[in-house]
């Protein structure tokens, strides 16, 4: 199969993005949909932030895309960050046809990623990544039972766009009772924070070697 990876530019999924490609025979890499010329049978749409218009999607043969939610519920925005928030540790994920709304195409498959609950931002997106690259990697191998895919069923719901202000703690709460929200955050482009008198304080949390 002739096969393209898209991603978005200077975001955490490229070095995932790039693993994928050198995995696959015939793939290229593209950062932009528009610069997509070719049709190709295949294109994964991994951590792409563009809405990509009908006309785009009607070159290729498939256009698919891997959400971290059990769609159509979990639509939207950082959807396995939101489920980690509400104490959630068995994330679904959602591979579907691509379609020019948001995250309403129909499944090919699910699969869930299993954490312990103490994985913080960066192992989070690392795990979050190899089962997407591995989920990628099954429906190639296995494209035969994949290749017709089911429309979505059942109720829809939708999370929110996370924001720097999202990483704001409640100095009246305990560490415990915020530590999922410690474990998402980004202690360089979203630290946690809080405030005190008015004054604003940065909160870094890493995971100790001992």
């Amino acid at each position: 199969m002739k096969v393209a990876v898209l991603t978005s530019l200077n975001q955490w999924f490229i070095p995932y993005s790039k693993i994928l490609k050198d995995k696959v025979e015939n793939c290229e890499l593209f950062f932009d949909h528009k610069d997509i010329d070719e049709s190709y049978d295949l294109v994964f749409i991994l951590s792409y932030h563009k809405l990509i218009e009908k006309k785009y999607l009607d070159k290729h043969l498939h256009n698919i895309v891997v959400h971290a939610s059990a769609l159509p519920q979990g639509k939207g925005w950082a959807p396995m960050f939101w489920q980690v928030l509400e104490g959630k540790n068995n994330i679904p994920f959602t591979m579907f046809e691509a379609t020019s709304n948001i995250d309403d195409g129909d499944i090919y498959m699910q699969k869930h990623l299993k954490l312990t609950g103490y994985e913080l931002n960066k192992e989070l997106r690392n795990k979050q990544a190899l089962l997407i690259i591995e989920m990628c990697m099954d429906f190639l191998e296995n494209y035969d039972k994949y290749k017709i895919p089911s429309p979505q069923k059942g109720k829809e719901s939708f999370y929110n766009k996370r924001s720097p202000f999202n990483s704001e703690l409640d100095i009246n709460k305990t560490i415990k009772e915020q530590f999922n929200l410690l474990r998402i955050v980004d202690n360089e482009e979203f630290p946690a924070f809080f405030y005190v008198h008015g004054k604003k304080y940065i909160l870094k949390i890493e995971k100790s070697e001992n």
